[in-house]
């Protein structure tokens, strides 16, 4: 019983060790740091308010009201709050992609090696930088909430503060899931190029094939299969349910089962990966 707990604190105390230098590589290099902060920022503040497509529906017809016609289009009469909470997806992927890049910074700095050499399993060193990215992302989707809020985020009748922790339950999913699949991407590569490649490949492909800046329904019918099964418009719907719709709670538990099974998934195949191929 002993040998079992002294496993189990060992775990806890290598994930908690790898993850805590993987978060100070973070926020104790300043420019970092407050680049991380000023970036969502900026994307609020410029694409956010750019991309004003309410002002092109004409006000002046006789009969059309842009603001019903938006709320019958994109379920909210602003459609800047409606890509708001796109946003919030679209920082959290771009986050967590960094986290399989780290991996190979890691093999070719010599500290995977130490790592390795040390009796914490490779899981371990997995979940510690899947945890650590989904930390980051989280602190950035709670400023891209806050700027959004000042900018004019227009929340549902229906809006509960305590909505804010569903929020960031979901957000905490899909981070994982995405940390985990990168990684496992990555896992085997030792040129830096491997990565860069991938995330140029597949980032914003994941980004416009879903619902984050634009309704699925208005796609092209051969892109809607691809959006419906993307975890990432199920992610932004159920932001979207919490804070800017009037709540399908059947859809809200459905938008939390796919991307929960997405996350254990993804998750337990990094793990999978990292028993067979992460090495020295």
């Amino acid at each position: 019983m002993s040998e079992i707990n002294n496993v189990s604190k060992s775990k806890l105390h290598g994930i908690w060790a790898l993850t805590n230098r993987e978060l100070k590589k973070w926020y104790k290099a300043p420019v970092v740091f407050i680049l991380t902060i000023i970036q969502p920022v900026i994307w609020m503040g410029l694409l956010g308010k750019a991309m004003n497509l309410g002002a092109l529906i004409p006000s002046n017809i006789p009969g059309v009201d842009p603001g019903a016609l938006l709320q019958t289009t994109l379920g909210t009469s602003d459609y800047f709050s409606f890509m708001a909470v796109g946003m919030i997806t679209f920082t959290t992927l771009f986050t967590t992609m960094f986290s399989g890049m780290s991996v190979v910074w890691d093999r070719r700095l010599g500290f995977l090696n130490k790592a390795l050499s040390t009796p914490v399993s490779r899981s371990v060193i997995v979940l510690s930088k899947v945890l650590s990215a989904t930390l980051r992302s989280m602190f950035q989707a709670a400023i891209i909430l806050s700027v959004a809020t000042v900018l004019g985020l227009q929340f549902g009748a229906n809006f509960n503060p305590l909505n804010i922790l569903g929020v960031f339950g979901i957000i905490f999913l899909i981070c994982m899931g995405l940390s985990s699949l990168f990684i496992a991407i990555n896992i085997r590569s030792t040129r830096i190029e491997t990565p860069m490649a991938v995330m140029n490949l597949i980032n914003l492909p994941l980004m416009f094939a879903s619902n984050a800046l634009f309704p699925i329904k208005f796609m092209p019918s051969w892109l809607q299969p691809v959006a419906n099964v993307n975890p990432l418009s199920y992610t932004t719907d159920a932001v979207r349910q919490l804070l800017i719709f009037n709540t399908d709670y059947a859809q809200l538990a459905l938008d939390f089962a796919y991307v929960g099974i997405f996350a254990i998934v993804t998750t337990i195949i990094g793990i999978v990966l990292s028993w067979r191929f992460l090495n020295k």
